[in-house]
């Protein structure tokens, strides 16, 4: 376990309201002083970490493990090291496995997995459907005793009606959150990337920012027929934040997460047929891209979440239309984010609540962030450090990202999960841990 004096950090602690320039003790995993005047205690490891930021561990409400069914494109043992290389201590695989995780034992497999690699806490998204086919709701319950923390069919939508307003109404039961996947299929039908100029320059199929935000609002008329808690999942246009922005000034309990490309990324970058950016939904307009920015200021938009989606080479170096849709994002999340603080977009403090505070209220999660007694979770950020994504400094097992090559500034440097370091850049926590 750990056993470290932090000092003249700078703090921040979106749970506690902190931002502030202080020390940090953990003592055999546990914190045992924090804030500005912690005395330094005897015989203990001493770390400067002047001009870094510590934070409680980074939350990512959304992410593909691709175990069970896709190990070669990344394993809940890979995806662990890229979110903790990223300073996430918390993640959130969904459903869209094979097969999907739409039943206990495969809630109990992914779950007894991670427990086997112990890097990072892994909180599995069950099936709202089984098979995520849209016609018959999972067994809510027996999910979730089993350790399921929320429902989504992500990957596809729930295109009846009928069968999302019950599984709204179902979830009252279990007060847990239905996560959307909004999109209007045949609306989208065959298309690969947004309608606008870049799909006629390019002379590919387009999908409308109508097909997100129809179900959108579809969804969000549900959620306040039933009082049900929903979920939007890749908030992509400017439409859309409209929508919910209003739907929460009536008191709908609508919650909604965008991923980095939608805030740091448009349309421009599937120039030259650039499967690298080719997701779901589809990279927008600047337009769009401000209005995302405006939301996750007013608030509007809950949590940043990666939409971490790993493909092998294979699903990517193909003709744009075959490509598979997403890209990973664990490991760029947080320099993207930090980009905002840096433009003057977003305060320090408001950056780590969005991927901190945000998602921990939408499931309902008991985090308390710095607080004398808890066990230690956290990250340590170096807001100047600079590097080069390449395939070589990724640790996910797949390399599918628009940011190859791009200098990013801004990174985690060593992460806390449980009391035990799991991601240590600069090797500074080694010498800090006894193992128990």
């Amino acid at each position: 376990m750990l056993t470290v004096f932090l000092t003249n950090c700078r703090i921040i602690d979106p749970y506690n309201h902190k931002d502030e320039i202080g020390s940090i003790y953990i003592k055999d995993g546990k914190i045992e002083g924090v804030g500005p005047d912690v005395p330094e205690p005897e015989q203990c490891p001493k770390l400067d970490l002047k001009g870094k930021w510590v934070s409680p561990g980074l939350i990512d409400i959304h992410c593909h493990l691709r175990e069970p069914g896709e190990e070669y494109k990344e394993t809940i043992d890979t995806g662990t090291m890229s979110a903790v290389a990223g300073g996430f201590t918390t993640i959130c695989p969904m459903p869209n496995t094979k097969p999907p995780n739409d039943c206990a034992a495969i809630t109990r497999f992914i779950l007894d997995r991670a427990r086997a690699v112990d890097r990072a806490r892994v909180l599995p998204i069950a099936a709202i459907t089984k098979g995520q086919k849209g016609e018959e709701i999972t067994e809510f319950g027996d999910l979730i005793s089993n350790g399921a923390v929320a429902f989504s069919d992500d990957g596809v939508p729930v295109k009846r009606a009928n069968v999302m307003r019950l599984a709204l109404e179902y979830s009252l039961n279990f007060d847990c959150v239905i996560i959307s996947h909004s999109e209007e299929l045949e609306l989208a039908g065959n298309g690969v990337i947004n309608e606008g100029k870049m799909s006629i320059l390019l002379g590919l199929r387009g999908i409308p920012n109508a097909a997100e935000d129809i179900f959108v609002y579809r969804d969000i008329r549900l959620a306040e027929t039933t009082n049900g808690r929903l979920h939007i999942a890749h908030v992509s246009t400017k439409e859309a934040v409209k929508i919910i922005r209003e739907a929460k000034e009536r008191g709908v309990k609508v919650t909604c997460e965008t991923a980095p490309h939608y805030f740091s990324l448009t349309e421009d970058a599937v120039d030259g047929y650039n499967t690298l950016a080719k997701m779901n939904p589809p990279l927008r307009t600047e337009e769009d891209r401000l209005a995302i920015i405006e939301g996750l200021k007013d608030g509007t938009i809950d949590c940043i979440a990666t939409d971490h989606a790993p493909h092998s080479i294979l699903e990517k170096e193909c003709e744009f239309e075959r490509a598979a849709n997403g890209i990973i994002g664990l490991e760029t999340a947080l320099p993207l984010g930090i980009e905002l603080v840096r433009n003057g977009q977003l305060s320090p403090l408001k950056l780590i609540s969005l991927f901190t505070k945000g998602p921990s209220m939408v499931l309902n999660l008991d985090f308390k962030g710095f607080k004398v007694g808890e066990i230690a979770d956290l990250v340590i950020i170096d807001p100047e450090r600079e590097f080069t994504v390449t395939p070589e400094s990724l640790y996910s097992r797949s390399h599918n990202t628009p940011f190859l090559g791009r200098q990013l500034k801004g990174r985690a440097i060593a992460t806390v999960y449980h009391g035990k370091c799991s991601f240590d850049l600069d090797g500074m926590l080694s010498s800090c841990e006894r193992r128990s």
